[in-house]
Parts: structure tokens; sequence; C-alpha cells
């Protein structure tokens, strides 16, 4: 079947199967990635599927066992795995610059149409087809993160073990409100206690897709050589780690110095440094994290306009913890960083604020952890802290869809009042039916939400009509 980005390639069944493809060029992987990352919708999974396709099967850039062997890698590590995937691959094919590229260009074109995207929200928020179509399209991203906690819970917790550690994730957050960050922390501590007494039970409970399909020589097939680049060493690993923390420093200096440390961008720098060391278990799992930060503590926007952020970027291609450019958007723009005439230059340059300290940990994570994380690969020692976080994951994102649920249902609810104002029947019904499209049916998400939205402008305008009669 052809993809929307084969261009004026060649097909790959017409090439000879004991015939490599030529090794890409840094031009012609600049021109992938930049189309990947205009049309990389699915989330993770489909993101995943979608660079497998291309590199694995039709271009053969790199083979499917190290294609896997890359992924596991990602899997194990913070951050969204799709985008440390592509900067793993771009890394391996043409060293940092390669990185740089696949990953760079992996984040770009969803920051900007984030950004566009925001500001239509804030500006024309108000408007009737605007409210109708997040009417609809609310209740579906609550059903999508319902979804989201059953694959991961069905996919990870497989014995009691790891499902007494989703379900005390689950009270702590939900009964005792203790921060994401001590949970994380908790379960860390617990799947290493488990891997030393129970190794069984913690150890990694398989992988992806098995490999062993053959799909031709790849330029970094199955039998190549690892590049020198992609040796571990120590020198090179306090290269990239020196590197990375003066980016970082400077970043934050700067800020600090401009704004002071209680500036708005200053501690959106710091706060979402640390969230990007908690996205263990996709962006689903830190979002309560970022919930507690930026709406609880920092008020940088409301819980309504948390969870409408998260619809609009389930609408945009990238990884989805690309949320948090609407965060510091709306942040930005709220707090007036740059003065009351300079609104959209307050939100668009904290959105890049945000975006540049939530995703710099992941490229030194690859381009200097990358070897290390392969020389530890099996160790149970290392993987069962991760298997416990990832139980934990489960826990805390129910938290979150009880969450989204309350503040959906119950539009004008509060702390003190849980359950006052009108109950919203249609969002529970355009919301289970997303559920049901979702588990039931394997919907594809982008169709779901655009379904519901289209639900939601209907009975927009439909609910006065029906008032009147």
């Amino acid at each position: 079947m052809s993809t929307p980005m084969q261009g004026n390639d060649s097909d790959a069944s017409m090439r000879r199967p004991d015939d490599a493809p030529a090794r890409p060029t840094l031009v012609e992987v600049f021109r992938f990635w930049l189309k990947l990352g205009f049309i990389s919708f699915g989330g993770p999974a489909g993101q995943i599927a979608m660079m497998h396709q291309e590199l694995v099967e039709r271009r053969r850039w790199i083979s499917e066992q190290r294609f896997l062997h890359a992924l596991n890698y990602c899997m194990l590590l913070p951050g969204p795995e799709a985008q440390q995937l592509a900067t793993y691959i771009g890394w391996l094919l043409h060293r940092t610059w390669g990185g740089l590229i696949a990953g760079g260009l992996f984040i770009l074109p969803s920051l900007l149409l984030l950004v566009a995207l925001s500001w239509i929200y804030i500006a024309f928020g108000d408007l009737a087809v605007v409210s109708g179509v997040l009417y609809g399209i609310k209740p579906a991203v609550t059903a999508i993160v319902v979804f989201a906690a059953w694959r991961i819970g069905s996919r990870t917790l497989k014995n009691g073990y790891l499902m007494a550690i989703a379900a005390a994730a689950f009270i702590a957050i939900f009964v005792f409100g203790l921060p994401f960050p001590a949970i994380v922390i908790a379960a860390a501590v617990l799947g290493f206690l488990g891997g030393r007494l129970r190794p069984a039970a913690f150890a990694p409970g398989g992988g992806h897709a098995a490999a062993g399909k053959s799909y031709g020589r790849a330029v970094i097939d199955d039998d190549t050589p690892t590049p020198a680049h992609a040796l571990f060493t120590w020198a090179r690993l306090s290269r990239v780690l020196v590197v990375g923390g003066l980016l970082w420093g400077a970043s934050l200096g700067v800020l600090l110095l401009q704004f002071g440390w209680e500036g708005t961008l200053t501690q959106m720098g710091w706060f979402f440094t640390k969230a990007a060391l908690l996205t263990f278990g996709g962006a689903y799992a830190v979002l309560p994290y970022v919930y507690q930060g930026a709406v609880v503590h920092f008020e940088w926007l409301t819980a309504t306009q948390m969870i409408d952020g998260l619809a609009l970027g389930e609408t945009t291609p990238g990884p989805l913890i690309i949320v948090v450019a609407f965060v510091g958007f709306i942040g930005g723009w709220t707090h007036q960083i740059f003065g009351p005439d300079a609104l959209f230059l307050s939100g668009a340059v904290a959105a890049v604020v945000v975006t540049w300290f939530t995703f710099l940990p992941s490229f030194v994570f690859i381009l200097g952890g990358g070897p290390l994380v392969e020389s530890t690969h099996g160790n149970l020692n290392f993987t069962a802290p991760l298997t416990g976080i990832t139980a934990s994951v489960v826990g805390v994102i129910l938290n979150l869809a009880l969450f989204f649920a309350w503040h959906v249902l119950w539009p004008t609810a509060s702390a003190a009042a849980p359950f006052s104002g009108t109950f919203e029947w249609a969002a529970l019904a355009i919301g289970v039916a997303a559920f049901i499209a979702l588990f039931r049916y394997k919907a594809d998400v982008m169709r779901v939400l655009a379904g519901c939205g289209l639900a939601g402008l209907g009975w927009t305008f439909l609910q006065p009509m029906l008032a009147a009669g």
C-alpha cells in the first residue's frame, strides 16, 4: 500500500532483496522528518507504526531488529518514546546532526500548529462554533484517557504485585493528594525491592512485535557493526552531559537575570524541566503533575482550559506531551509577560520556553545515554524500578480520567460542592460513544475526535431550539 510520503521514490518492491539502498543524505532525511512532523497523527503507537512502515519496510534505512532494539531503549527512558525513537534513528544514521534534525522536526510543526490553535482558542473561544466543537471534544478526550489507562494497564499489570502498586498510586493521589514525584519515587523503590525479592514478577513482560521478518538489506542492518559514534565511552557521555547542562543552565540563567526567580517564564522553565524527567509511561502519566503545578499551584490556566488544551493537543501531529505548549501559551497570555499590548508575543514566547525545557532532556538522553542504556538493557536492577513506575502510572491516569470526567459532567461544580449544577447528559452520551468506538471498534483517534466535535457542535445549536419548544 502506498503512503502519503512516497513522493517520487522508486517502489521498495523493485529493489533486489540482497542489495541495500544507498545511505540517505542529510537533505533526504531533512525532507523525510519534516514531512513526518506534519502528518504524525495517532499518538505514539501510530507514529511508531508510521516510522516502521517508512524506515523499515519501504526505505530500508534500518532493519526490523535494529528498529525494535532502538524502540526498547526509548521505552526505558522518560520522555516521548516516538520522538526519542526518531532522534535515535537520526543519530544512528548521521551522528549528532542527524539526531537533532530528526528530533527537532518531529516537534516543530506541532509546536507551530498548537501556538496557532491556542491563539484561536483564547481569542475566539467564546464563539458558538468554537465552544460547540470543544463541548463534544472534551468528553471524547476523557474517553481517550480512560482507554489509555485500560491499554497501559492490560499491558503492564500482569500480576498482583503490580496491581497493588497501581491501586496504591491511585489512592495516594485521589484520596491523599500526594504529589506525583513522590508517587514516582515510591513506585521506583517498590519496583527495585520487587526485582530483588520477586524477580519473575518484575521482569520485563515481553517486548513489542517479534522481529524476524526481512524486507531486504537495510542501510543499518542486523549485522551492521555499531557505528563508532554509538559506542559507549565515558568521555562522549561527559561531553554530551556538559553541553546539555550548559544549554539548560544558560537558558534558565537568561530567564533568571531578565525576569527574576519568581518570573513566570523562569518558573515555567524550572517546572517543565522537572516534568520532563517524570514522563515515564507517556504523556498521560505526567499530565497529573502538570495539572497540579500549572492549574493548582501557579494558576497559569484553569482546569477547564487544561482539558481544552488536551483536546487541542489530540488534534495536532507530534507527541501528545506537546500540549505543554498550550499550557505555556495560556499562562504567558493571561500573565501578560510583555504587557497587555503584546499578548500574542507573551503566549508564543512562553510556549517556546516550555517546549524547550520539556524536550531538551530527551535529546540529552538519546545523544549521551543511548549507548549506556544499551549496555544496561535486560539488567533487572535497571528495569525493575521502571516496571514499578509504569504500574503506578496506571493508577495516576485513572485519577486523571476521573478528574476530567468530573469537570466535563458537572462543569459548574466546585471542590466545596462537587456535584452541584446541571449534569451534562449529552456530554456523557458523547463520551460513552467515544469509548465504545475506541474500545470495541478500534476507531482512529482523529476520527473519534472529529465525530465528537461535530456532535458537540450539533448539540450546541440544537439545545436552544429544544428549550424553546
